[in-house]
């Protein structure tokens, strides 16, 4: 049986003693934000917000098209363009200026997104209308590219070409 060492730095040094250091790497520049630091009313002390900032894209997002799916599985993808998938939220963007609408649809994913929904449908209508060509747009900018991971035309039975599915990522 071996002899045991009689404290923890005799043990820490004989456990590093032919340890080498790596080569020397160049640190990257990424900054990870902080919550912002509010005071609590009651004690007086700083704690952090509790309000959970909308997801930042992973690395470099591909902008969002109608039926490409990366990142997304087969079966879940070819489910939602189906309509296979149950829809937990629905925004009707009928009777909506461009701008009413575009506040809509980015107030409309983040409650979504924030209440845990995965799939939502926004309907815009068919024909040649201002929101079916805009809605797609908004779709890719920040915050709300963050949020989605597919999205698809709808059938017929929920609005076909004048609706899209959306699948909203998990919150974490």
């Amino acid at each position: 049986m071996a002899r045991k060492p009689e404290n923890d730095d005799a043990v820490w040094r004989s456990v590093t003693a032919d340890v080498t250091p790596l080569a020397k790497r160049s640190k990257s520049k990424t900054v990870v934000p902080s919550a912002p630091k509010t005071t609590s009313p009651r004690t007086g002390k700083a704690t952090a917000s509790t309000t959970t900032p909308a997801p930042q894209p992973r690395k470099a997002s591909p902008p969002l098209k109608l039926g490409s799916a990366p990142g997304v599985d087969r079966r879940t993808a070819e489910r939602l363009r189906r309509g296979q998938l149950p829809i937990e939220a629905r925004l009707d963007l009928h009777g909506h200026t461009r701008e009413s609408a575009h506040r809509a649809l980015s107030g409309f994913l983040a409650a979504a997104w924030e209440s845990g929904r995965r799939v939502v449908i926004i309907v815009t209508g068919k024909g040649q209308g201002i929101l079916k060509d805009a809605v797609p747009r908004w779709l890719n900018e920040s915050p709300n590219r963050g949020r989605i991971l597919l999205v698809s035309q709808a059938q017929p039975k929920d609005g076909g070409g004048g609706a899209l599915y959306v699948l909203l990522r998990r919150r974490r």
